[in-house]
Protein backbone atom coordinates (compact mmCIF):
# COMPACT_ATOMS: atom_id res chain seq x y z
CA UNK A 1 0.00 0.00 0.00
CA UNK A 2 1.44 3.39 -0.95
CA UNK A 3 2.43 5.70 1.78
CA UNK A 4 1.87 9.44 1.87
CA UNK A 5 -0.63 11.62 0.06
CA UNK A 6 -0.80 9.73 -3.24
CA UNK A 7 -3.57 7.29 -2.36
CA UNK A 8 -6.35 6.56 -4.85
CA UNK A 9 -9.98 6.49 -3.79
CA UNK A 10 -11.33 5.21 -7.11
CA UNK A 11 -13.90 2.44 -6.89
CA UNK A 12 -14.30 2.74 -3.17
CA UNK A 13 -18.06 3.56 -3.27
CA UNK A 14 -19.15 1.54 -6.30
CA UNK A 15 -22.45 -0.29 -6.05
CA UNK A 16 -23.70 -2.94 -8.42
CA UNK A 17 -27.31 -3.83 -9.17
CA UNK A 18 -28.43 -7.30 -8.09
CA UNK A 19 -29.13 -9.75 -10.91
CA UNK A 20 -32.59 -10.33 -9.41
CA UNK A 21 -33.46 -6.61 -9.73
CA UNK A 22 -32.28 -6.57 -13.33
CA UNK A 23 -34.36 -9.63 -14.14
CA UNK A 24 -37.45 -8.08 -12.49
CA UNK A 25 -37.09 -4.85 -14.52
CA UNK A 26 -36.67 -6.84 -17.77
CA UNK A 27 -39.81 -8.86 -17.00
CA UNK A 28 -41.86 -5.70 -16.33
CA UNK A 29 -40.70 -4.18 -19.60
CA UNK A 30 -41.75 -7.31 -21.49
CA UNK A 31 -45.20 -7.24 -19.86
CA UNK A 32 -45.63 -3.58 -20.79
CA UNK A 33 -44.62 -4.21 -24.40
CA UNK A 34 -47.03 -7.19 -24.57
CA UNK A 35 -49.81 -5.05 -23.15
CA UNK A 36 -49.11 -2.26 -25.67
CA UNK A 37 -49.10 -4.76 -28.53
CA UNK A 38 -52.39 -6.23 -27.30
CA UNK A 39 -53.86 -2.74 -26.91
CA UNK A 40 -53.00 -1.81 -30.52
CA UNK A 41 -54.48 -5.06 -31.85
CA UNK A 42 -57.61 -4.73 -29.74
CA UNK A 43 -58.31 -1.20 -30.99
CA UNK A 44 -58.75 -2.63 -34.51
CA UNK A 45 -60.62 -5.78 -33.39
CA UNK A 46 -62.46 -4.60 -30.28
CA UNK A 47 -65.25 -7.17 -30.41
CA UNK A 48 -63.00 -10.20 -30.80
CA UNK A 49 -60.49 -9.30 -28.11
CA UNK A 50 -62.85 -7.69 -25.57
CA UNK A 51 -62.37 -10.38 -22.95
CA UNK A 52 -58.57 -10.31 -23.44
CA UNK A 53 -58.50 -6.55 -23.07
CA UNK A 54 -60.23 -6.69 -19.71
CA UNK A 55 -57.64 -9.10 -18.36
CA UNK A 56 -54.78 -7.00 -19.71
CA UNK A 57 -56.28 -3.77 -18.39
CA UNK A 58 -56.60 -5.33 -14.92
CA UNK A 59 -52.94 -6.32 -15.07
CA UNK A 60 -51.94 -2.85 -16.27
CA UNK A 61 -53.90 -1.24 -13.43
CA UNK A 62 -51.96 -3.25 -10.91
CA UNK A 63 -48.71 -2.30 -12.68
CA UNK A 64 -49.67 1.40 -12.72
CA UNK A 65 -50.31 1.29 -8.99
CA UNK A 66 -46.94 -0.30 -8.36
CA UNK A 67 -45.14 2.32 -10.50
CA UNK A 68 -47.06 5.13 -8.74
CA UNK A 69 -45.87 3.84 -5.37
CA UNK A 70 -42.27 3.76 -6.66
CA UNK A 71 -42.42 7.35 -7.90
CA UNK A 72 -44.49 8.75 -5.04
CA UNK A 73 -43.97 12.44 -4.37
CA UNK A 74 -42.13 13.28 -1.19
CA UNK A 75 -43.47 15.75 1.38
CA UNK A 76 -46.02 18.31 0.16
CA UNK A 77 -44.93 18.01 -3.45
CA UNK A 78 -48.08 16.06 -4.33
CA UNK A 79 -50.29 18.76 -2.76
CA UNK A 80 -48.75 21.76 -4.53
CA UNK A 81 -49.26 22.15 -8.24
CA UNK A 82 -46.41 24.17 -9.62
CA UNK A 83 -46.92 26.22 -12.75
CA UNK A 84 -44.26 28.42 -14.22
CA UNK A 85 -45.67 31.97 -14.50
CA UNK A 86 -43.04 32.89 -17.09
CA UNK A 87 -44.01 30.09 -19.44
CA UNK A 88 -46.06 31.35 -22.35
CA UNK A 89 -48.57 28.81 -23.55
CA UNK A 90 -49.66 29.00 -27.14
CA UNK A 91 -53.38 29.49 -27.52
CA UNK A 92 -55.13 28.71 -30.75
CA UNK A 93 -57.01 31.70 -32.07
CA UNK A 94 -59.75 31.82 -34.64
CA UNK A 95 -59.42 34.07 -37.63
CA UNK A 96 -62.81 35.71 -37.04
CA UNK A 97 -61.89 36.73 -33.49
CA UNK A 98 -58.55 38.08 -34.65
CA UNK A 99 -60.18 40.29 -37.27
CA UNK A 100 -62.73 41.70 -34.83
CA UNK A 101 -60.04 42.29 -32.22
CA UNK A 102 -57.91 44.20 -34.71
CA UNK A 103 -60.80 46.38 -35.83
CA UNK A 104 -62.22 47.11 -32.40
CA UNK A 105 -59.13 47.47 -30.27
CA UNK A 106 -57.19 50.70 -30.30
CA UNK A 107 -53.45 50.33 -29.94
CA UNK A 108 -52.37 50.25 -26.33
CA UNK A 109 -49.99 53.15 -25.73
CA UNK A 110 -47.54 53.60 -22.94
CA UNK A 111 -47.92 56.46 -20.48
CA UNK A 112 -45.19 58.49 -22.15
CA UNK A 113 -46.71 58.06 -25.60
CA UNK A 114 -50.14 59.11 -24.32
CA UNK A 115 -48.67 62.18 -22.62
CA UNK A 116 -46.78 63.11 -25.79
CA UNK A 117 -49.96 62.88 -27.88
CA UNK A 118 -51.86 64.97 -25.31
CA UNK A 119 -49.09 67.59 -25.38
CA UNK A 120 -49.26 67.77 -29.17
CA UNK A 121 -53.05 68.14 -29.12
CA UNK A 122 -52.85 70.86 -26.47
CA UNK A 123 -50.19 72.71 -28.48
CA UNK A 124 -52.31 72.56 -31.65
CA UNK A 125 -55.37 73.81 -29.74
CA UNK A 126 -53.36 76.66 -28.22
CA UNK A 127 -52.02 77.68 -31.64
CA UNK A 128 -55.55 77.66 -33.05
CA UNK A 129 -56.84 79.89 -30.23
CA UNK A 130 -53.76 82.11 -30.54
CA UNK A 131 -54.43 82.60 -34.26
CA UNK A 132 -58.03 83.59 -33.44
CA UNK A 133 -56.75 86.03 -30.81
CA UNK A 134 -58.49 84.40 -27.85
CA UNK A 135 -55.50 83.69 -25.64
CA UNK A 136 -53.96 86.14 -23.17
CA UNK A 137 -50.68 86.16 -25.04
CA UNK A 138 -52.46 86.83 -28.35
CA UNK A 139 -54.40 89.71 -26.77
CA UNK A 140 -51.16 91.20 -25.42
CA UNK A 141 -49.51 90.77 -28.84
CA UNK A 142 -52.43 92.46 -30.58
CA UNK A 143 -52.31 95.35 -28.09
CA UNK A 144 -48.57 95.80 -28.70
CA UNK A 145 -49.18 95.62 -32.44
CA UNK A 146 -51.88 98.30 -32.21
CA UNK A 147 -49.53 100.57 -30.24
CA UNK A 148 -46.73 100.03 -32.77
CA UNK A 149 -49.09 100.76 -35.68
CA UNK A 150 -50.25 103.95 -33.96
CA UNK A 151 -46.64 105.05 -33.33
CA UNK A 152 -45.67 104.35 -36.95
CA UNK A 153 -48.71 106.26 -38.22
CA UNK A 154 -47.84 109.26 -35.99
CA UNK A 155 -44.21 109.10 -37.19
CA UNK A 156 -45.37 108.99 -40.84
CA UNK A 157 -47.67 111.97 -40.32
CA UNK A 158 -44.88 113.88 -38.58
CA UNK A 159 -42.44 113.12 -41.43
CA UNK A 160 -45.03 114.25 -44.02
CA UNK A 161 -45.63 117.48 -42.05
CA UNK A 162 -41.89 118.12 -41.77
CA UNK A 163 -41.48 117.42 -45.49
CA UNK A 164 -44.27 119.89 -46.30
CA UNK A 165 -42.64 122.49 -44.03
CA UNK A 166 -39.29 121.98 -45.79
CA UNK A 167 -40.96 122.28 -49.18
CA UNK A 168 -42.72 125.48 -48.01
CA UNK A 169 -39.43 126.86 -46.68
CA UNK A 170 -37.69 126.05 -49.98
CA UNK A 171 -40.53 127.74 -51.96
CA UNK A 172 -40.40 130.84 -49.75
CA UNK A 173 -36.64 131.04 -50.07
CA UNK A 174 -36.76 130.69 -53.84
CA UNK A 175 -39.58 133.24 -53.98
CA UNK A 176 -37.49 135.70 -51.90
CA UNK A 177 -34.43 135.19 -54.02
CA UNK A 178 -36.47 135.68 -57.18
CA UNK A 179 -38.00 138.86 -55.71
CA UNK A 180 -34.61 140.10 -54.65
CA UNK A 181 -33.24 139.50 -58.12
CA UNK A 182 -36.09 141.48 -59.50
CA UNK A 183 -37.78 138.86 -61.41
CA UNK A 184 -41.43 139.00 -61.11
Amino acid sequence: MPRGKFTSHKGRNRRFTNPEELEEERRKEQEKSKWRAQKDISSSDEEEEASGDKKISEESDSEDESTDDDQKAKGVQSLIEIENPNRVQKKSKKLATLNTNLEDATPQLSRREREEIERQKAKAQYQKLHAEGKTDQAKADLARLAIIKQQREEARLRREKEQKEKDEAVKQKTAQTQKALGKK
